[in-house]
């Protein structure tokens, strides 16, 4: 596992630092909202510097969290949305599984067959191993791709198959509006990294949905995180 976040020179205790990078990525929250909920509990800290706790330990507490593990019997959805940087159209290219569990994201410039090859070689380094089926809306950039990266995929290409990848893009739109948009590539790219990372962990699968299963799902979340933060007691 990677070596944990680090709080030294912090005024602060971890267990805030980690709480108020928890509700940032967790709820669409502004920093400014973070601040009051925070002060209410008698904690008086800026925005700003709730900030730099989101931008340093972020990453960190994401990296340490386990990743569901991939299954022969997978289906991959996969969809992209454009999101304007500086009045300058980029395109978010996200694979979710059949469970709507985020496999990978990347922010690139170009919406072409380049670009969906970059997303297929990405998935399989990370993935590791051969999937079921594949699911894109008609896009041809995909259809080229996959023939030329995994020949022997069953890819179907279908708007109406799509709906996994499609909704899937709805937890970060509520986000970027809560954000008011971001300020380059990079940095939506460093934040997609941990937020996806977070709504893997604590949005249940459909097989979960049970209020029974949703409380055991959240409580085993919560534990997570407080390991990844190295809060844990």
């Amino acid at each position: 596992m990677p070596k944990p976040a680090s709080y030294k020179h912090h005024r602060f205790p971890p267990e805030i630092i980690a709480h108020a990078v928890w509700l940032y990525f967790r709820f669409p929250l502004s920093l400014r909202l973070i601040e009051e909920m925070l002060l209410e509990r008698g904690i008086l800290v800026s925005y700003e510097t709730i900030r730099r706790w989101v931008l340093k330990s972020g990453p960190a507490y994401a990296r340490r969290l386990r990743r569901k593990k991939p299954g022969r019997r997978d289906s991959w959805h996969l969809d992209e949305v454009v999101v304007t940087i500086s009045g300058q159209k980029h395109w978010l290219w996200r694979a979710v599984n059949q469970d709507g569990y985020v496999l990978d994201e990347i922010v690139q410039s170009r919406r072409d067959t380049k670009a969906a090859k970059r997303l297929l070689k990405r998935l399989l380094r990370k993935q590791g191993g051969p999937l079921r089926r594949m699911i894109t809306d008609k896009l041809g950039s995909y259809a080229t791709a996959v023939r030329q990266i995994m020949p022997k995929v069953d890819h179907r290409s279908h708007k109406g198959l799509n709906n996994r990848a499609e909704n899937s893009h709805l937890p970060f739109r509520r986000r970027e509006r809560a954000r008011q948009g971001f300020r380059s590539a990079g940095g939506l790219q460093r934040f997609v990294n941990v937020f996806s990372a977070v709504y893997n962990l604590f949005v249940p699968p459909r097989s979960h949905r049970s209020a029974h299963g949703i409380y055991l799902h959240r409580v085993d979340a919560i534990a997570a995180w407080k390991v990844a933060a190295d809060v844990a007691t």
